[in-house]
C-alpha cells in the first residue's frame, strides 16, 4: 500500500499570528494599581491563597503566603473587588486607587462552604493543569432543554454529538478527542462514570443543568482522584450551594421539533439559621430532528442540610428518568450523499442482513435522505431510571482543617426493546417448531434487553491549609452489583419458550479502591509546587450467560499507581507559567472482557501527561496557552480483527499520542462588548495500526498495516467564540461560533472514511426585565445554524471484501439545520 507521510505541526502564517495574539499583551503599560493585604478578622493571621478579582474586568490576583496582592493597570481610579477563600466568608468593597495597600479582613465562615465536598476532585489556581469552569449564571443564559455536553460545547478542544441531531436524547461529548470512557465525570466528587462500560449517559440527566452551581472541564489526566475514566479529561460538576435566602422559580421553553421544556423550583433559604431545603421537577420532551427520535424526560433533585457553625449534613436526591426512541444506526452515506444507484448497490449488498421485511425497503427509498431512521417499529425505544442519593457530611476541625464525609447509592434500571425480524431459534436457546413435514427455524420476534444495577460506596477527605501549604488527602470505595439479561416479550411462532423468556443472565460485581493526597506548597510568593499521588485498587468479576449464549466467567484484579507533579511560577500580577507531567492507568471496559477469554484479554491503557502553559490577566484582557503531549501504550481501539471467540472486539495499540496546543483569549475594550474564543491545533497518531477486513470470497480476513495513521474522532482543530454585545444594561446579544476540522471514521487516514468539517454559527439573546414583585424575569431566544449548514457530527464505518473488491459502509449522524429555542424564566 501506499506509504503514508508523518505529518508535523508547522507554524503557518495563521498560527504564527494567534501565538503573537496570545503573548503581546503581557507586554506592560503603567496606569493606576490597587495592591493590599489580606487577613482574618478573628486571629490576625495572614491568608495564603485568597483570590482577589474586580467587577467588569479579566482582573484577578491571589494573595501570597504573606497575604499580599497586587493589581495593575486600571484606566479608572476607583474599582469594585471581589474576595473569595474556602475558609471565610467572601467579602465586597469599593476602593479608590492609590499608591497606599488596602486591609482587608475576612470573617471565617458560619456556615460550611458546599466547595469541601468537592475539593479533592477540583483544579485550583496552583494546580499546573488546564482547566476551564462554567460557572451558574452562564449556564443559565443557554439551559433551553439541550443536554449538558451541548452547555459545555465552547470550551476548549471539546466536540459533541446528538444521536437525535438536536443536542436532547443521546448526546456525547469528546476532549481532545477522548471518547466517552475516558472522560471521568464527577457529581459533588461522586463517580458518574458506569464502572463497567465507563460511560456517562447525559439522557439519565435530563435538566440537570438547572440544579448545578458550576461545572469545571479538566484537559488532560486532571487531578480527579475518584472515577474510573480520568484518562482523557474529566468534567466536575457541583451541584447547587445553600441559597441563604427563600427562592422560588418557573422556567418554560420551546422550539424546533416540538421541543418543550418546563421546570419549577423552590428553595426555602435558610431556617432557623440551620436548615435549609431545595427543590426541582423537570420534563422534556421532542420529536427530535431524526425520523421519530423522539425524547420523553422527566427528572428531579431534592436537597435538605442541616448547616451548623462547625458541622453541615446535606442530603442530595436527584432522578432523571427517560424514554428515547432509537436513533443509534445512523444515515448510510449513500443514502445521505448518494446517487438513487448508490443507493439501490447499498440496498443489494445488505439485503437479507438489514433489509428483510418489504416495510424495510420502502423505508429506506421513500423516506428523507438527512433524516432516515432505520428503525420502523413502533415501541423500538430506550427505556431507564437512574435514582441517586448523596450524603454529606463536613465538619470544620479547626480554623485550618475541614474534613468531609460522603455515602451513596445509585440505583439504574432498565431495558432497550427491539424487533428482530427471521431470527434464528437457536440464537435464543430455543428449538425449531415443526409443523406438520414443515420445520420453521426462524421467527419474528421482540425481545427486550435489560440492565438492573446497584453502585454504592464511600469518599472522605480532609483539607488542611495553613501559611503557604495545603494537603489534601483521602479515598474511597465503592461497589458496583449489575444484572445483565434479556427476555422475548412476543414471537409470531409459539415453541418452547414461556412468556417474557428470558434467554440470557449474567451478574457481574466491581470493587474499586482508592487512596490519594495532593500537597500544593508556595516556595516562595512566586512559586508553587504540587504533588498529587493515588493508588487504586480494581477487583472486577462476572458470571452467567452472555446475550450470544456464550458462558462468561472471569476475574480480573488490577493495581494502579498514578502520581502527578506540577509547578506554577508567577512572573508578576499578571504573568505566570506552569508546567506539569502525570502517569495515568485504565481498565478495560466490560466488553473488552466479555469478548475474550482470560488468556487473551487485553491489557489496561496507560499514559503519560504533560502540559505548560502560560496566562496572562490584565483589567480588560485574557490570554492562555496551554502545550499538551499525551503518550499513550496499549491504547485500546477498535482495528476490525475477530478476537478469539470470533467478535469484533479492540485491540492494544502499542504507541500512540496526542499533542497540540490550546489557545484562550478574553477581551473586553468596552462595558458593553466582550469577545472570548479559543482554538487547539492537535496532532493525534497511532505509530503502527493494523487494519483488519473480512473476506468474504476467501474466507478469514484482510490486513493492512498503517504507520503513523490519525486516530478515529479526533480533529486537527477546534475552535469556538462569542461575540457578546450589551447595548443597554441587562441585555446581551451573542453571536457564536463553533468549527471542527475533518475527522476520520476509523484509524485507516483514508479520506473516503471522514467526517467533513464543519463551521456552525448561533445567535442567542438574553434579556432580564426588572419587576416588582419578581426577583428577575428572563427572556431567552436563541437560533441555531443561523446559515442552515448541512452537516454531520459523529459516524462509524465498516470494511469487507466481496466480489473481488473492498467494499467500504459509512454512516452519518445528520444534525439539525436552522431550528430555534426560546424560553422565560420567573424568580420570586
Amino acid at each position: 500500500m501506499k506509504k503514508m507521510k508523518k505529518a508535523t505541526i508547522g507554524t503557518p502564517v495563521h498560527f504564527r499570528f494567534l501565538i503573537a495574539a496570545v503573548l503581546l499583551p503581557a507586554i506592560a503599560f503603567s496606569q493606576h494599581t490597587l495592591s493590599g493585604n489580606v487577613a482574618s478578622e478573628s486571629s490576625g493571621e495572614k491568608i495564603s491563597g485568597a483570590v482577589v478579582s474586580v467587577d467588569n474586568s479579566f482582573a484577578t490576583a491571589v494573595t501570597d503566603p504573606n497575604g499580599n496582592f497586587m493589581l495593575t493597570n486600571f484606566k479608572n481610579d476607583h474599582v469594585k473587588i471581589h474576595v473569595t477563600h474556602l475558609s471565610y466568608e467572601s467579602y465586597e468593597a469599593e476602593f479608590t486607587l492609590s499608591e497606599e495597600p488596602v486591609t482587608i479582613r475576612l470573617k471565617q465562615r458560619i456556615i460550611l462552604a458546599d466547595e469541601i465536598t468537592i475539593l479533592a476532585t477540583r483544579a485550583g489556581d496552583k494546580s499546573a493543569i488546564a482547566y476551564t469552569t462554567v460557572a451558574k449564571n452562564e449556564l443559565e443564559k443557554q439551559n433551553l432543554g439541550q443536554d449538558l455536553p451541548y452547555l459545555l460545547s465552547l470550551t476548549p478542544s471539546v466536540v459533541v454529538t446528538s444521536d437525535a441531531g438536536t443536542g436532547v436524547g443521546y448526546t456525547g461529548i469528546r476532549i481532545r478527542g477522548s471518547d466517552a470512557t475516558r472522560v471521568n465525570t464527577t457529581i459533588n466528587g461522586i463517580p458518574l462514570n458506569g464502572p463497567e462500560d465507563h460511560i456517562v449517559y447525559w439522557v439519565d440527566l435530563p435538566d440537570f443543568a438547572s440544579s448545578v452551581d458550576n461545572i469545571q472541564i479538566q484537559r488532560g489526566i486532571g487531578t480527579s482522584t475518584n472515577g474510573a475514566g480520568a484518562f482523557g479529561g474529566s468534567v466536575n460538576i457541583q451541584s447547587s450551594k445553600l441559597s441563604a435566602e427563600p427562592f422560588a422559580s418557573v422556567n418554560s421553553s420551546s422550539g424546533s421539533f416540538n421541543t418543550y421544556k418546563n421546570t419549577v423550583q423552590f428553595g426555602t433559604g435558610l431556617l432557623q439559621n440551620k436548615f435549609a431545603f431545595e427543590g426541582r421537577l423537570s420534563k422534556i420532551t421532542s420529536n427530535g430532528y431524526i425520523d421519530r427520535a423522539s425524547s420523553n424526560l422527566k427528572s428531579f433533585y431534592l436537597s435538605g442540610g442541616y448547616y451548623g457553625s462547625k458541622s453541615s449534613l446535606r442530603l442530595i436526591i436527584f432522578s432523571g428518568k427517560e424514554k428515547t426512541y432509537q436513533a443509534w444506526y445512523g444515515v448510510p452515506e449513500e443514502k445521505l450523499n448518494g446517487s438513487k444507484d448508490d443507493l439501490l448497490t447499498h440496498y443489494y449488498n445488505n439485503l437479507g442482513y438489514l433489509y428483510i421485511t418489504p416495510a424495510d425497503s420502502i423505508n429506506l427509498f421513500n423516506s428523507k435522505n438527512r433524516t432516515y431512521n432505520y428503525y420502523t417499529y413502533d415501541n423500538q425505544t430506550d427505556n431507564y431510571q437512574q435514582d441517586y442519593y448523596q450524603l454529606h457530611y463536613s465538619h470544620a476541625a479547626g480554623e485550618h482543617l475541614n474534613l468531609n464525609l460522603a455515602l451513596h447509592y445509585t440505583k439504574g434500571k432498565g431495558y432497550y426493546e427491539e424487533f428482530k425480524p427471521q431470527e434464528k431459534f437457536y440464537k435464543y436457546g430455543l428449538k425449531d417448531v415443526a409443523i406438520g413435514n414443515d420445520t420453521i427455524t426462524t421467527t419474528d420476534l421482540i425481545r427486550q434487553k435489560w440492565l438492573d444495577n446497584d453502585f454504592y460506596g464511600i469518599t472522605f477527605s480532609g483539607n488542611y491549609e495553613k501559611n503557604n501549604f495545603q494537603l489534601t488527602a483521602g479515598g474511597a470505595y465503592n461497589t458496583f452489583d449489575g444484572d445483565h439479561y434479556g427476555t422475548i416479550v412476543w414471537s409470531a411462532y409459539a415453541n418452547n419458550s414461556s412468556i417474557n423468556h428470558q434467554y440470557y443472565f449474567d451478574n457481574a460485581f466491581k470493587h474499586d479502591f482508592t487512596v490519594f493526597g495532593k500537597l500544593i506548597y508556595e516556595i516562595n510568593a512566586k512559586t508553587s509546587l504540587i504533588c498529587d499521588l493515588q493508588y487504586r485498587t480494581v477487583i472486577y468479576s462476572f458470571v452467567g450467560i452472555g446475550n450470544d449464549l456464550n458462558a462468561l466467567r472471569q476475574h480480573i484484579g488490577l493495581s494502579f499507581f498514578n502520581p502527578k507533579a506540577g509547578i506554577t511560577y508567577a512572573i508578576n500580577t499578571s504573568n505566570k507559567l506552569y508546567a506539569s507531567i502525570a502517569s495515568g492507568h485504565k481498565e478495560p471496559v466490560r466488553d473488552d472482557y466479555t469478548g475474550y477469554t482470560p488468556g487473551n484479554r487485553p491489557k489496561p491503557e496507560e499514559m503519560i501527561d504533560a502540559e505548560a502553559g502560560y496566562k496572562f490577566i490584565r483589567n480588560k484582557i485574557w490570554t492562555g496557552m496551554n502545550l499538551y503531549y499525551m503518550n499513550y501504550k496499549n491504547q485500546l481501539i477498535l482495528t476490525g480483527k475477530i478476537n478469539d471467540v470470533g467478535e469484533y472486539q479492540r485491540q492494544n495499540a502499542d504507541k500512540s499520542y496526542r499533542r497540540g496546543v490550546e489557545l484562550e483569549l478574553g477581551y473586553a475594550p468596552s462595558s458593553k462588548i466582550k469577545i472570548s474564543g479559543n482554538i487547539t491545533f492537535s496532532q493525534n497518531k497511532i505509530e503502527t495500526y493494523y487494519a483488519y477486513a473480512d473476506d468474504y470470497d476467501n474466507g478469514g480476513q484482510h490486513a493492512d498495516t498503517i504507520r503513523h495513521g490519525n486516530i478515529a474522532f479526533s480533529p486537527e482543530i477546534t475552535s469556538a467564540g462569542t461575540i457578546a454585545y450589551s447595548p443597554v444594561k441587562n441585555l446581551s446579544l451573542d453571536f457564536i461560533a463553533r468549527y471542527v476540522s475533518k475527522q476520520y471514521l476509523d484509524n485507516t487516514s483514508n479520506e473516503k472514511r471522514i467526517l467533513k468539517a464543519y463551521l456552525v454559527n448561533d445567535i442567542r439573546l438574553n434579556y432580564i426585565l426588572k419587576i416588582s414583585h419578581l426577583k428577575e424575569f428572563r427572556i431567552t431566544f436563541c437560533v441555531n445554524n443561523i446559515f442552515n449548514k448541512l452537516y454531520e457530527s459523529n459516524g462509524y464505518t465498516y470494511s469487507y471484501q466481496s466480489g473481488g473488491k473492498l467494499i467500504t459502509q459509512n454512516y452519518y449522524y445528520p444534525q439539525a439545520g436552522i431550528n430555534w429555542l426560546g424560553g422565560i424564566s420567573l424568580k420570586f
